[in-house]
């Protein structure tokens, strides 16, 4: 049993008891008892991801698609310019939820099955044992059910789907199968995977406020803008007049409506009299896909409606799926009221920061080396300090690998033949490569590649 498994099985008499009462009075009943008032020293914490959400896809990156909630946040808050992820989506997440480079786990590309150690602590169990209370909402792809889903990884609770992918209305994964569920059991339920989402957010906002004095901790993951996309008139129509193609008209659509999703949560933090002590993290799981078609998958729905057109990573280069700028590196930013000044930061973070960085935000101790290759980035994102030493960040995926240290960039075949080499600073968008130039560079970097490679599965 992987740690965090006792106490959280959820039985059939409480999925009942959830469908008759509610989900909120379920979710309350899985958290537990109230542990009473007290003064609060840690934030409750909100991490959203968007999926496929490239560069240049949000509205303060100078895109036409609307998303005033994000820019707002982008206002109040912290805006980063260096933010990097991996290029697909379950590498990302598990780089999120355990403080190290996927490829340690064997994962370098969408998976399924079992991908965490037996002894690995998630974020969600280091933050339940530092008495918040856990929920996922939206999409997990960290693991196959029935045995390696979120309660048993940490989460007091679970909502959401379990694949890479669903269609938004019938919730049902690329081949068919249900993928719709609430706290790892599955259920029946009408509506945009969106709506359905932002929905269970704002819910655990009211739980929070109603019956606990705990801070909590929701890893809220959206489904869009990943294909297939399928969007209500309501947001389609505000982009008949200025998008033409109609996949890319869908694509704004969908960030729009996630982005009115966001603007509840934020409503429902302001109305529970939480937000002032809470930090909010917006960040993409990669870079925008170029574009999808399918004849077979999702049951041949979408084969009439190719996705020709989908995201826009401009002026970066490349697309999800490559180590390239264009696929890792993302729309992000931080917003905590009184705690963040506003401003931009060009600070090198990584999605594996994220988990050392809120474990020393709430005073987690790990009872042994959990070998992070994350860093705490908190002091840099304060605007405190800058990072001590040159950074070295990593990437792996099937067919390629990427390191960079400080702002020099080595992009290698998995061969090892072919190797590109960029200076960021002077290059940012990677149009000249320096390989042949700086020979004695590239072997300084393969050297640091071979390094990091040693440590993987």
């Amino acid at each position: 049993m992987n740690a965090g498994d006792k106490g959280h099985a959820i039985s059939r008499r409480t999925l009942l008891r959830m469908a008759a009462g509610g989900a909120v009075a379920c979710s309350a009943a899985v958290w537990g008892r109230s542990i009473g008032p007290r003064p609060r020293k840690t934030p409750n914490i909100v991490f959203i991801l968007a999926d496929d959400m490239g560069w240049a896809d949000v509205g303060h990156h100078g895109s036409t698609i609307r998303t005033p909630h994000i820019d707002r946040l982008v206002q109040e808050g912290v805006r980063f310019d260096r933010h990097y992820v991996m290029p697909t989506c379950t590498p990302t997440r598990v780089g999120f939820i355990s403080g190290r480079y996927p490829s340690r786990f064997g994962v370098t590309a969408p998976a399924y099955g079992k991908i965490f150690d037996d002894d690995t602590i998630t974020l969600a169990q280091a933050l339940r044992d530092s008495d918040y209370a856990t929920s996922i909402a939206g999409k997990w792809h960290m693991g196959s059910p029935p045995d390696h889903t979120p309660l048993k990884y940490g989460f007091d609770t679970s909502y959401g789907y379990l694949h890479g992918q669903i269609d938004p209305y019938t919730h049902h994964y690329k081949t068919g199968v249900p993928s719709w569920h609430r706290n790892d059991e599955y259920l029946q339920e009408e509506g945009h995977a969106t709506d359905l989402i932002t929905d269970e957010a704002v819910r655990i906002v009211k739980i929070v406020k109603s019956k606990y004095d705990r801070p909590f901790f929701l890893y809220l993951n959206y489904s869009v803008p990943h294909y297939p996309l399928d969007e209500p008139t309501e947001w389609t129509s505000m982009y008949e007049a200025t998008i033409a193609e109609p996949s890319r008209r869908l694509f704004a659509a969908s960030i729009t409506h996630m982005d009115h999703g966001i603007g509840r949560i934020v409503e429902a933090l302001n109305e529970a009299s939480l937000r002032e002590n809470t930090l909010i993290v917006f960040v993409s799981d990669n870079g925008g896909q170029q574009s999808w078609h399918s004849n077979t998958e999702y049951k041949g729905r979408y084969a009439d409606k190719p996705h020709t057109v989908l995201g826009d990573n401009r002026p970066l280069r490349g697309w999800k799926g490559q180590v390239y700028e264009g696929g890792i590196r993302v729309p992000a930013l931080a917003n905590w009221p009184g705690v963040l000044e506003p401003g931009r930061s060009d600070v090198l973070v990584h999605i594996v920061d994220w988990m050392p960085t809120l474990c020393g935000l709430v005073g987690y101790k790990p009872p042994r080396d959990l070998r992070w290759d994350g860093r705490d980035v908190w002091p840099a994102i304060r605007g405190d300090a800058k990072p001590s030493g040159q950074r070295l960040l990593y990437w792996k995926t099937p067919n390629a690998s990427a390191v960079r240290s400080g702002d020099w960039k080595l992009v290698l075949a998995n061969d090892g033949r072919s190797a590109q080499l960029y200076d960021l600073a002077s290059d940012p968008y990677e149009t000249n490569d320096l390989a042949e130039r700086d020979p004695a560079r590239v072997a300084e970097l393969r050297l640091a590649w071979t390094k990091f490679a040693a440590a993987d599965r």
